[in-house]
């Protein structure tokens, strides 16, 4: 399986940084309204509680996500070696999760800082203007 970011395609603040890892990685990235059967098969049954990074051998959720999608910018890959020794302590990995839930809950406030038109708002607006 490619390499896949999967992530909550009608929030504005979600898409920015989907849309960074779009143009930063070569991961796939796809909209919770696009999943598919099999990809959704692989992840979690609360899927839309965060976003996810979906590869062959191991499914990453909410911080772990993130994290796994930055190591994986030109930027982020010397960083690799860090994570890779960070994980191994359950105080970074604490960390890392109530950093991603800090931000999960605030992604109203933080779209005013940086967002994007969603995908799904695209296609509602689009939805929209098509009737009569």
């Amino acid at each position: 399986m490619e390499p896949t970011f999967v992530y909550d395609d009608d929030c504005g603040f979600c898409t920015w940084w989907a849309d960074q890892f779009a143009r930063r990685t070569d991961l796939r990235i796809v909209g919770f309204a696009e999943l598919d059967d099999d990809l959704q098969a692989r992840l979690p049954a609360d899927y839309t509680d965060c976003a996810h990074l979906v590869t062959d051998d191991a499914v990453y959720s909410c911080g772990a996500a993130i994290e796994e999608a930055l190591v994986r910018t030109e930027e982020g890959a010397e960083a690799r070696h860090l994570v890779d020794f960070l994980r191994q302590f359950d105080d970074y990995t604490d960390l890392r999760e109530r950093a991603y839930r800090f931000a999960a809950d605030r992604r109203d406030t933080l779209g005013l800082v940086v967002s994007k038109t969603p995908p799904a708002r695209r296609d509602r607006d689009d939805d929209t203007r098509d009737r009569p």
